[in-house]
């Protein structure tokens, strides 16, 4: 049997779902298109030779504008997998209720193989060509980062279209995860990971689901595995450790994972990483060198981080987490998704789980067409407020409140507490409206329950402003 495309897999989930609650095949068939694809090829002189790279930006959805969606920097991408990417952006800000159509970008390259100079002068190549034919600009088409890409790559796309467009006083929002210098809000950088977190923490506050997948009640006494320990990884691994004291006995990269039944220090791990760019040779767990295992440890959560297809039909049935949280795009495909429900092992969806990226991004786009940072106008003004009410408290009890818990009171809300404040209600909110959907539904479960939010609002919002013409 052929194996699906990562496209095919993400329509196979599409069609289920419509199939579910009923929607007309035509308006489905109509929603799965891609609006719009580029494919650009990017030519650059390195060393007196000429180097071409091929890229794309597709456009799923228009509904909302602008499109969103990271920009990919991979040997191993295509069309196919940059259409399936923009098509989960649409779904994904759906679900979420980010005001933003679906858009995905790529260049196949290896990034590790040229120097910052020249990666620069390939970015900016990309961005123009990008930005001449409207696949690029604040209005219409926002990129942010993605896998091969960072901030680093974002200020030179920023550039590419100020240098353009120098009339346009809304440059700094053509583009999303920027710096905080050139316009980047704080929180932005570990803002997927942190989204996964919350996620967990409201999976954990409703005790029928924890009956029904026989989690344990606390968090912090379940086993997690964790693959893959880049932005995503790495992050939502620091903030599972250090803000729920979880138990994470495995972690896995490309090379292999390590293991620490009794659980791994996330803290020195981190440092381990950052200062040698490997998991492997940490004095605190066993190393495996082999990657593809790591999935199939026996744990009560899994959280696939990497990359998609990595839980598929030749190792579904031998998955043993009870709970599967989506940190990727697309790491379980369709076939094996259809196992895993069988089995009974409760899966949240990658449209909903790693949705805090784009969130955080939609407050950075807000912060940059506003030109006024957040929490600017109101933070002192809330500090003062605080300090008169401790000490009306103080002076009625004639009790001093200790320094600590004085200045925990009294300090105002600075521009991460509040974007992380945002992200917080936006994945309580959309995993409760997710609930809810498969509660009403009982032949739908989290995923397809999060699909078919995604549709109705996608149907409501066609049929209302007649975009079907």
């Amino acid at each position: 049997m052929k194996k699906p495309t990562f496209k095919e897999n993400v329509d196979s989930f599409v069609t289920l779902t419509s199939k579910i609650i009923r929607f007309p095949k035509d308006v489905i068939e109509y929603i799965k298109c891609s609006h719009s694809v580029m494919q650009v090829s990017v030519g650059v002189k390195i060393k007196n030779k000429i180097n071409n790279f091929v890229g794309w930006r597709a456009v799923h959805s228009e509904h909302r504008l602008p499109s969103k969606g990271g920009i990919r920097f991979s040997p191993n991408v295509n069309q196919d997998d940059t259409e399936a990417l923009a098509a989960l952006m649409t779904y994904k800000c759906s679900v979420v209720n980010v005001p933003y159509g679906g858009s995905k970008g790529s260049l196949k390259i290896n990034p590790k193989d040229y120097s910052e100079k020249e990666l620069c002068l390939i970015t900016k190549n990309y961005a123009t060509k990008l930005a001449k034919k409207g696949f690029l600009n604040p209005a219409l088409n926002v990129p942010a980062p993605d896998l091969g890409t960072s901030e680093k790559e974002m200020v030179w796309i920023m550039d590419a279209y100020r240098n353009l467009f120098p009339e346009d006083i809304n440059y700094t929002a053509c583009v999303t995860g920027k710096p905080v210098e050139y316009g980047g809000i704080r929180g932005r950088d570990d803002a997927t990971g942190r989204g996964v977190e919350e996620t967990i923490r409201e999976y954990f506050r409703h005790p029928k689901l924890l009956k029904k997948t026989k989690l344990k009640e606390k968090l912090k006494d379940n086993s997690i595995v964790i693959q893959g320990f880049g932005k995503v990884g790495r992050s939502l691994s620091l903030d599972l450790y250090n803000r729920d004291q979880a138990k994470i006995i495995a972690i896995g990269d490309l090379d292999g994972y390590l293991i620490n039944n009794k659980g791994i220090d996330i803290n020195k791990l981190s440092k381990h990483y950052l200062k040698n760019k490997k998991i492997n040779n940490f004095k605190g767990a066993k190393f495996i060198n082999k990657p593809e295992n790591v999935l199939l440890l026996n744990c009560d959560i899994l959280i696939p981080a990497a990359t998609e297809s990595v839980i598929n039909n030749n190792n579904a049935k031998k998955v043993k987490a009870k709970l599967i949280i989506e940190a990727a795009n697309g790491p379980i495909t369709y076939r094996a998704d259809q196992v895993l429900n069988k089995r009974g092992i409760d899966i949240l969806p990658d449209i909903f789980v790693n949705a805090g990226g784009v969130v955080v991004s939609y407050y950075e786009w807000v912060k940059n067409i506003s030109h006024i940072r957040f929490g600017r106008l109101q933070r002192r003004f809330d500090e003062q407020k605080m300090r008169d009410v401790m000490g009306i408290i103080e002076k009625s009890t004639n009790n001093p409140t200790s320094p600590k818990l004085y200045k925990k009171i009294t300090s105002g809300a600075t521009e991460k507490d509040l974007a992380y404040s945002g992200l917080e209600d936006t994945m309580r909110e959309a995993f409760q409206e997710i609930l809810n959907e498969k509660n009403k539904n009982k032949k739908l479960n989290f995923r397809t329950a999060a699909y078919a939010i995604a549709l109705k609002k996608l149907r409501k919002f066609h049929d209302t402003v007649g975009m079907y013409s």
